[in-house]
This record gives C-alpha cells, structure tokens and sequence, in this order.
C-alpha cells in the first residue's frame, strides 16, 4: 500500500540528491528542460506529495523557500530490489560497518497514509475481538502461535511442515525424519510467544534485561550462549559485519530500547525493534528469531494484532533484512511489515 512516486517526482529527487537548498524556480527550469515544460504550480504540488512522503523538507517560505531532502530520506525511499540483489554482495556498495548515526534519523518510519491505514485496521482487529468469547480468542491466538511458530522457524531452515508443527504444537509429538533440534526450535517459540501472552503488559517497553530473557526462551536447549556475545558473527550474503565487541553491543541495545520506547504508536515500535534487532546481531544465534518474537510483543502489549507472518516469502524476508542491513533502507521491510499486519487481521480473530 505504499504510495509511489511519479516519474517527474523521482526526477525531482535526483535533482536534490546532486544539489541542496533547492528553488522552486530551478527545480522547474530542470523538470522543464529533462522531461516536458511545467508550471510552478505543479512542481510545487509535486513538491508536496514528496513533503508528505517525508522524502523532501521545506525551508524558509515566500520566494526565498528552498527545498532539500529529509534527514531520512534514504531510509525511507524505496529501492528497486530485484535489481540491487541482482548485484553480488561485494558489488551492492554496502555498508560494511554498524551505523550509530542511525539512532539520529531512525523515526517518523510510517508516513501519515501509512498510519492513517493501519490505524483503520486495527480499529477493525479491536471490533473483530470485541466480538468473540474468551475461548474463541484463546484458540485463535493458538492458531496464530503455531503458524508463527512455523514460518519464523522455516525462515531459519527448519523442515517441519504446518502440519507436523500443529501436531508437535499441541501433542508434543515429534514427527519422523527431522532432528530432534527442529522440534526444540518449535517449542522454544511456543513457549516465548506463551510467555509474552501471559505478560503482555510487561513489554509496553522494552529493556536490553527483557531482551536477553526473551532470547533465553527462544534458544533454550540448542546449545547457543545466552550471553551477549564478545566475539565477531558472520552474515552469510552481505559483506555487512555486526558490531564486534561487547560494550559497543550494550550500548546499541541501550540506544535501541530509548528509540523504541519514545515511540508513540504500536507499528512503529514493533518494526523499529525487529529491524533494529536483527542489525545489531547481540547474540551469537537466534538474532532474527528474537527480532521477530519482541515485535510480537510490542504490539500485544499495547493492544493490537500480532504477526504470523504466514504468507511471507523466506526470500523476500531475507532481503528485506539485508537491505536495511547495507543501505540503512528501511523501505522493503516496511511494505513485509505492511502485507503482514492486513493478514493478520483478515485472517485470525475473526467471527
């Protein structure tokens, strides 16, 4: 549902990446003279929409207003990704290195439209639980915990299928021909996803204290240190490498949960920490696991749908990821944010 920009917009765009402080008087001369003759007016309607978007700011006003790009315009801005992933890692111009210059433009990630739209849906989430018995919530957050369970272990390799997990799920059954690891990993997000339903109200915010005991539930049992770790990971397909040392980790923790905390509405909270997460790697495994599982519990504990992310793509998820990772481009992973949250809603709690 994210809005796009026209092709005199887009050019509007290159004309402020190669220059700042802009007239419109000059912005129309080169929108003129590249692509067709135009009037102040609509380049200034142009303007506008790009303002809207949040990819443009105006200064000064009357004949002496200028315009230039947001501070987050390249978060925000979307990127073609079949074409940036057609590129092999080495070659992306990636950021190779934690941005702690992120936590000063990592805001204002939905624009109005955006807000506008999940607010309407979770105005029917609400109707739609307003409507159903205490009983028929329970199952349905069941149903919803096994198919989230399911998909955010598949995007780690697990083989269960939905079937075998709803079995493994509610009888604790293993089923034949997987290791004994993938059923671990299973239960391990039954149990977090139980756990934060229980004590939803405790994740209103978040602390890097909570954090570790949600990663101690997601890993328990597979053998994954439950510290923050002191040594260098690696990211299989990005030449981007995760902060290296213990004390820098804390305090990106640190930066992330005052970022997420000073947030006001629900989405945002939920898709800054996931994001945020899994690009500071804390631990030596289950980093997107527990990325995904404290969304979750941002948005439970204040009140709105869940994700399963059941009709995610593993691929496109993974680029998502690896997009905010080298470019600091939260774009793809916002519109993933966007499709899961309308299916969620359409699909569970529903009379």
């Amino acid at each position: 549902m994210t809005k796009k920009t026209t092709k005199r917009q887009d050019f509007i765009l290159e004309i402020l990446q190669k220059k700042d402080r802009v007239p419109i008087s000059q912005i129309t001369d080169e929108v003129s003279k590249s692509i067709k003759p135009v009037s102040k007016i609509t380049v200034n309607r142009d303007l506008g929409g790009l303002i809207k978007l949040g990819f443009v700011r105006r200064e000064g006003g009357g004949r002496a207003a200028t315009y230039l790009l947001s501070k987050h315009f390249h978060l925000i801005r979307e990127i073609p990704i079949e074409d940036y992933f057609k590129k092999d890692p080495d070659q992306r111009d990636a950021k190779k290195s934690f941005n702690f210059q992120i936590f000063s433009f990592l805001k204002d990630v939905f624009t109005d439209e955006e807000k506008k739209w999940l607010q309407a849906l979770e105005q029917e989430y609400h109707g739609n639980i307003r409507r159903l018995s205490p009983v028929v919530i329970k199952k349905e957050m069941e149903r919803l915990i096994i198919e989230f369970s399911w998909k955010s272990s598949q995007i780690e390799g697990n083989t269960y299928t939905l079937l075998e997990t709803e079995t493994l799920l509610k009888e604790h059954h293993e089923a034949k021909g997987h290791r004994k690891d993938e059923a671990t990993m299973l239960l391990n997000h039954k149990n977090a996803l139980d756990f934060i339903w229980e004590n939803k109200k405790e994740f209103r915010a978040v602390s890097t204290v909570k954090i570790e005991h949600l990663h101690s539930i997601i890993t328990k049992d597979l053998g994954i240190s439950k510290n923050i770790r002191s040594s260098l990971v690696g990211i299989t397909g990005t030449a981007y490498q995760p902060i290296d040392n213990q004390w820098q980790i804390k305090e990106a923790l640190s930066k992330t949960s005052d970022l997420v905390n000073q947030e006001k509405d629900p989405f945002s909270k939920s898709l800054i920490v996931s994001a945020m997460i899994a690009y500071i790697q804390p631990f030596e495994d289950g980093n997107k696991r527990i990325a995904r599982i404290l969304g979750n519990a941002l948005l439970l504990a204040n009140d709105s749908c869940p994700l399963s992310y059941r009709s995610a793509s593993e691929a496109e998820y993974k680029k998502a990821v690896l997009l905010f990772f080298e470019q600091n481009n939260i774009s793809y992973y916002k519109k993933l944010f966007l499709e899961q949250y309308e299916f969620a809603v359409k699909n569970y709690f529903r009379s």
